[in-house]
């Protein structure tokens, strides 16, 4: 199963803490997107951001270079070993991430589409 467990929690926490206060569809829109949906399914751990957004997200939020490497880096990692070595998320990291009444319409193929 794919992580985007650690990129969630970043974008949600700098968007919330935001001295502008974005909301979802505001910072969606900021992007480009003319679905407000995007940001929503991103802090639910649903999708990634694409690669080419990463540059206007850390403008936007203010989030260094670093900070998102980070993040994307353990999710990577959490993603490799949960196909390497077979390990199923717990029901706590699915809570965390995902509300019981959504279901897995948006899971991410891992392309860069959105």
């Amino acid at each position: 199963m794919r992580c985007f467990k650690n990129i969630a929690q970043l974008i949600r926490t700098k968007r919330m803490n935001h001295p502008k206060g974005y909301s979802q569809s505001e910072l969606s829109h900021l992007l480009g997107y003319k679905n407000g949906q995007f940001i929503s399914n991103v802090e639910r751990a649903l999708c990634n951001i694409p690669l080419k957004m990463l540059r206007k997200v850390s403008e936007v939020l203010d989030i260094s270079a670093e900070e998102l490497k980070t993040a994307i880096l353990k999710d990577q990692e959490e993603t490799l070993n949960n196909y390497l070595f077979n390990i199923k998320p717990s029901k706590k990291d699915k809570a965390e991430v995902q509300p019981a009444a959504m279901g897995s319409q948006f899971l991410s193929t891992g392309t860069d589409g959105n």
